[in-house]
């Protein structure tokens, strides 16, 4: 049964055309119309009229056009303007032509890897650029996804935006206790939990969510109702894809499971964070990885709905408590008009009285004075001809049609250039006046003709501190990503050796690029010169790329001659080039000769092999009875440890 739209045909605030309807969500509908001002093609999004005399989704839709107007960036579908005309409120918003990502997931099931994060990584850098400037879009889904036909991905409907602060990051999840705000299907456990706090964290969430979906072409959770899928978003972890889709690298297992931990705390801190991370997850996986086609699936919607919208649901203290329906807004019921019975007569009018002669001449009068003034309008208008001429529509045109078709109107234009991500380089994006509008012939028409997106040269940050390299990204206009390190005999530790995507590529505005910086030269073995003489170890040094350094102390040794050397430091790996310092011996160590005179042989032996020394004995010890009569070196004298002592008999 088709319903007929009373809103189509109609023109919002006396500038907007409703022309056909395109979407249908929880809380507003999405219509395809003209701002007839600038003769663009727009989107309208318009309130629900259940939700129009409520000043909380009232809010809700202020709120939504200034976070998107805080946020430049090219995968996110732009908010033009706001307003409300006679209680209807809406949003004009770049239109974005092709498919949402429910459409393409439901056509063509499982993406590969590769197709997988081509469409998830434009959405992180959206929702990036968003978390970065304290906004949470709270409703990602692939409904609110859009591919336009040339394959350029974008996110839309910030609805349930939340602003969060820079110094506490944590919100609560709804300004409305007892009630959850969001789809089911993607939301996180905190947001499930009463007066749970939120950050940007649920985004996060719901991104790896997607990610599942994209790999294996259905979700992580399905269930009989609403309810039972939120109790496994509180009880259970999302299954590893390889489950679904044998054969997956399990390094996507991994960054699905950090993405969708329950513990808010456990996954990446943001989408930047979680894009980085996905960018190094591409890197490592192999081209037949990337671009393994998935098997045939079935694609099983969940069975309370095949594309949900955006829910509003009772909070329950219990998961498995049923859910109540929401109640009509207060005062809802009060806003229906009045129908009269259909059994009630019209009312009778009333008898119309006889017109006096002096309302006959007043009549007669007024008359004659309405063919004067449409006189005299004509007459202008005619006149005015020569003076002021209507605005043709331009849109689309190059520069050199746009001019042909303005001189047709006996108009001439004043051109200017301006990015844009929707029309080609070389189109006009826009006219002011607008289409149908007057304009005196000798004042320009501003036109605005396309230079095509806006693309940043990826700088070369070679040999650049980090500090700076970073800095330099900011001023270009892109977002630093994450930090790697790797040895480098080239470049200073510290410094930047490359970057990812490249030097000299083309990135969208705010794309995040990932740093490789430098420890320094890798470590090698130091060689072994302990023993060897100062000039032979010096030698081995400088031969192995190491500078040498003399210490200023010398160190006895049982072990090395005087001269030689005793120690070096380092003895392990260290940088080339690096100073090896080497510690000479003074050999030996002097020890003082105890006195042995007067003892027996044995007993002199024991006393001066004790304090280090070696013995020679002398003369004649007539069956072992003879005493010591003499030492040499002599007692008290010092000498060196381990040389030898000669006692006499």
């Amino acid at each position: 049964m088709t319903v007929n739209d009373g809103l189509i045909g109609t023109l919002l605030d006396n500038r907007y055309l409703v022309e056909e309807r395109i979407a249908v969500g929880g809380m507003a509908t999405v219509y395809r119309g003209t701002d007839t001002r600038l003769d663009r093609v727009v989107a309208l999004k318009v309130m629900h009229p259940q939700f129009a005399g409520d000043p909380e989704f009232a809010e809700r839709f202020i709120r939504e056009a200034k976070a998107v107007a805080r946020l430049s960036h090219p995968n996110v579908v732009n908010v033009f303007d706001q307003n409300a005309d006679g209680g209807i409120a809406f949003l004009a918003m770049e239109y974005v032509p092709g498919r949402t990502l429910r459409e393409v997931l439901a056509d063509r099931g499982a993406f590969s890897v590769r197709a997988a994060l081509d469409v998830l990584e434009p959405v992180l850098a959206a929702l990036g650029a968003a978390h970065r400037a304290h906004l949470v879009h709270r409703d990602v889904k692939p409904e609110n996804v859009l591919i336009t036909d040339g394959g350029l991905v974008k996110v839309a409907d910030f609805g349930l935006v939340r602003v969060i602060s820079g110094a506490d990051s944590s919100v609560t999840t709804t300004s409305t206790p007892g009630v959850i705000m969001g789809t089911v299907s993607y939301l996180a456990p905190e947001q499930i939990q009463p007066n749970g706090p939120t950050d940007q964290r649920v985004d996060v969430y719901a991104a790896g969510i997607l990610l599942y979906e994209l790999l294996t072409g259905s979700k992580p959770f399905t269930g009989e109702n609403p309810m039972q899928v939120i109790y496994r978003h509180l009880e259970e972890d999302v299954p590893a894809p390889s489950r679904a889709v044998p054969g997956l690298a399990p390094q996507l297992d991994s960054i699905v499971a950090s993405a969708t931990a329950r513990d808010r705390e456990a996954r990446p801190w943001d989408a930047v964070e979680l894009l980085a991370a996905l960018q190094r997850l591409r890197r490592s996986l192999t081209p037949a990885q990337l671009d393994a086609e998935p098997p045939a699936s079935t694609r099983s919607a969940p069975r309370f709905g095949a594309a949900e919208a955006t829910s509003v649901l009772p909070a329950v203290d219990n998961p498995t408590t049923v859910l109540t329906p929401v109640r009509p807004a207060p005062g809802a019921a009060d806003r229906l008009l009045p129908l009269r019975p259909y059994d009630e007569p019209p009312a009778p009018r009333p008898a119309r009285p006889a017109r006096s002669p002096k309302a006959r001449r007043r009549l007669i009068w007024s008359a004659v004075l309405a063919a004067l003034v449409a006189v005299v309008a004509t007459t202008t208008y005619l006149l005015s001809g020569a003076v002021y001429g209507t605005v043709p529509g331009v849109l689309g045109q190059t520069q050199a049609q746009a001019v042909s078709t303005l001189k047709g109107a006996g108009l001439h234009g004043s051109f200017s250039q301006a990015f844009s991500e929707t029309v080609p380089s070389g189109q006009v994006v826009s006219s002011d006046p607008g289409v149908g509008q007057k304009v005196r012939k000798s004042d320009p028409v501003k036109v605005v003709v396309s230079k095509g997106p806006e693309r940043i040269t990826v700088p070369d940050l070679s040999g650049k501190p980090l500090d700076q390299a970073k800095q330099q990204l900011t001023a270009a206009h892109l977002t630093p990503g994450d930090t790697s390190q790797d040895f480098s005999s080239s470049v200073p530790a510290g410094s930047v050796i490359s970057t990812s995507p490249a030097a000299g590529q083309q990135l969208a505005v705010n794309t995040p690029v990932s740093l490789v910086v430098s420890e320094g030269a890798k470590p090698v073995q130091v060689p072994n010169v302990v023993g060897q003489s100062a000039d032979q170890a010096q030698a081995a040094l400088i031969g192995a790329g190491f500078q040498t350094a003399l210490g200023n102390d010398q160190s006895y040794s049982d072990t090395v001659p005087a001269g030689s050397v005793a120690a070096q430091s380092p003895t392990g790996p260290a940088a080339p080039g690096s100073t090896v310092t080497l510690t000479l011996s003074k050999g030996p160590q002097p020890v003082q000769v105890p006195s042995v005179t007067g003892m027996s042989e044995s007993d002199a032996t024991n006393a001066l092999t004790a304090a280090g020394f070696k013995v020679h004995s002398t003369g004649l010890n007539f069956f072992g009875l003879s005493s010591v009569s003499g030492q040499s070196p002599t007692a008290g004298t010092m000498a060196p440890k381990g040389s030898t002592v000669t006692i006499k008999f």
